[in-house]
């Protein structure tokens, strides 16, 4: 489990490092799930079309629970999560520009 909250960005060193260190884990038997990602998080992984390799949640609690089959999972809905974020560039810079966000 790897928490996001503190992660301002991802460069792509960093997205390299999270997508071998997945490959390994799978290798051997084992999963990766992603805690608290947030806007600019899914944006990279929605861009990159890595998203669906990846295991997300909202909190470290159901990020656990993913690691115990008999456990009920509240999954992270990453549709639910964009439609949530979609004005965030209006409401933080006044006017949309595609280059910025």
């Amino acid at each position: 489990m790897l928490n996001l909250k503190d992660v301002s960005d991802i460069d792509s060193t960093g997205l390299g490092t999270l997508v071998f260190g997945l490959a390994r884990l799978r290798r051997a038997g084992g999963s990766l799930a992603l805690v608290n990602p947030n806007k600019s998080h899914m944006e990279l992984f929605l861009l990159t079309k890595l998203a669906i390799a990846f295991e997300f949640f909202n909190d470290e609690h159901d990020a656990v629970d993913s690691f115990f089959p008999d456990r009920a999972l509240k999954r992270f809905d990453i549709l639910e999560f964009v439609q949530q974020h979609e004005g965030d560039c209006n409401s933080v810079q006044g006017t949309r520009s595609d280059a910025a966000c």
